[in-house]
């Protein structure tokens, strides 16, 4: 039988009450199995109170800097019967309230007292620091247990995609993709877990109770810096951690990295985008002790596939195997038809999980979810093992002058240089040819427009090599730490030899 959510934190609390089920590595204030419990029982009372019932939507606008705050939150909303609409507290105000219309939402939980949501949705809590930490004398005083076992149909969450490559769309979730088969660890070892993924985010959402279930106290990272996160590796002693791709090449890039201490760490899962094998092998050598884990997830399914443990060599750079009860095919993304290994095409996704759907949008839902397959967008290909390869998205392919091109694979050549820290592919517009190539880079070393071009025409085909590569300081990336492109303008003049 399934345990809820729900469920998990009230046997947790009655089973290690006193133990830490998440620390604030920034402020080292600490949540207890106990004080979640009962913190979150009073918010369920509390909103009830206000009118919130079974299915009301509630928005949840907590930003990193209380993190605390924002699992308590979360978890009240459940119990009282409500839909959690967890929203990115660093979004803009016209971004805010566009989405508060279209989830509907009835009450906003805010860090802050963000006044200009008022006039979309009423903001009737608002977190004080200092006042015990979370609510202050907002929360009910009565924090005895509230019936809260959901039915596992019933809506949990309506989470938000990125939005990167269009308008946000609410995938509607279930408390079943949040419950699990597992019951009560038998004992409480403490060991920590560390993040700096906003829980907010897809990825961050995964973590609220999956260390737990393995008796991992979860640490928590606010703001995250390389030198910080090294900081909080060496000081805490994680055992395991997650990282979005974007954090493990800046922390590659950290002049500390060579020299840190990271021999605690058993276990780093990279997660939410594709990265570069020359990131990974970096990243790797730097963690003698450490398996280095891969995933691939969306929304609009959760969890895909995942690297399994022990596998090192030539699936470097893979997302590894479909998840047990996922089943994951590569196919034409015109016609549909299967494609053969190696072959690259749209992954669709199937399994024994219920479909998900998009808010109020039955006619993205209906071309999305095709007879109980996720058309996920995404290009890739599975090898001859039945590993699963990310290339990019199909909104993202590159058509120049005839020829297809897939952003990632051009990524993938740039970071192979080694002055390259970051880079970022994409096309613009061409007059005659429909659309260019262009590369916006990240460097650690100065090197010329022309070297990097030489460099990839040892590795690529002339036609993907880009004639536009634009230096830059930072890649604009959005709060889950992908890349938002549309935000990339090109240099005024395409590279020499063009």
């Amino acid at each position: 039988m399934s345990v809820s959510q729900t469920e998990l934190i009230a046997e947790l609390a009655q089973s290690f009450p006193d133990a830490v089920a998440w620390r604030n590595v920034a402020d080292r204030n600490e949540l207890t199995f106990r004080r979640w419990h009962r913190e979150s029982n009073s918010l369920a009372r509390s909103l009830g109170e206000l009118g919130v019932g079974r299915g009301d939507r509630v928005a949840l606008v907590i930003g990193n800097d209380q993190p605390l705050e924002w699992l308590v939150s979360y978890v009240g909303i459940h119990k009282a019967g409500g839909v959690a609409v967890p929203l990115l507290a660093r979004l803009g105000p016209a971004e805010l309230r566009a989405i508060l219309h279209d989830a509907d939402a009835s009450i906003a939980l805010c860090g802050d007292t963000r006044p200009e949501l008022r006039t979309s949705v009423p903001v009737v809590i608002s977190t004080r620091p200092g006042e015990r930490y979370l609510f202050g004398d907002l929360l009910a005083a009565d924090d005895s247990d509230v019936d809260s076992r959901p039915d596992a149909h019933d809506t949990a969450d309506v989470m938000y995609t990125s939005g990167t490559t269009g308008r946000p769309k609410g995938v509607v979730i279930p408390h079943a993709d949040l419950a699990t088969a597992d019951r009560v660890p038998s004992a409480w070892h403490g060991l920590g877990f560390l993040s700096s993924s906003p829980f907010a985010t897809t990825s961050g959402s995964l973590l609220v109770t999956g260390p737990l279930r393995s008796g991992l106290c979860g640490l928590f990272l606010p703001r995250f810096d390389p030198g910080q996160w090294i900081d909080a590796v060496e000081k805490e002693r994680p055992v395991s951690a997650f990282l979005v791709p974007a954090m493990v090449e800046l922390i590659v890039a950290c002049p500390r990295f060579a020299s840190a201490d990271m021999s605690s760490l058993a276990a780093v899962t990279i997660g939410s985008a594709p990265i570069a094998g020359a990131t990974l092998r970096r990243f790797g050598s730097g963690l003698a002790n450490a398996e280095v884990l891969c995933g691939y997830g969306m929304t609009e399914f959760g969890a895909v596939t995942a690297t399994p443990l022990g596998d090192r060599g030539k699936h470097l750079g893979s997302v590894g195997l479909p998840l047990p009860g996922v089943e994951v095919r590569i196919v034409d993304p015109e016609s549909a038809t299967p494609r053969s290994p190696m072959e690259v095409g749209e992954i669709v996704i199937g399994g024994s999980r219920p479909a998900r759907r998009y808010l109020g949008d039955p006619v993205t839902s209906d071309r999305t979810w095709v007879d109980g397959w996720l058309r996920s967008g995404d290009l890739g290909y599975l090898d001859d093992d039945g590993h699963l390869w990310i290339v990019g998205r199909q909104k993202e392919m590159i058509i120049r002058g005839g020829h297809n091109i897939v952003p990632g694979e051009v990524e993938a050549a740039l970071y192979e240089h080694p002055a390259v820290a970051e880079a970022a592919v994409a096309g613009v517009s061409h007059p005659v040819l429909g659309e260019d190539v262009a590369a916006w880079v990240v460097l650690r070393t100065d090197v010329s427009t022309e070297d990097l071009r030489s460099f990839l025409l040892e590795r690529l085909a002339d036609y993907k090599v880009p004639r536009r590569i634009t230096a830059v300081p930072a890649l604009p990336r959005n709060e889950g730490g992908k890349v938002r492109k549309s935000d990339l303008v090109p240099g005024d003049e395409p590279g020499k030899g063009s």
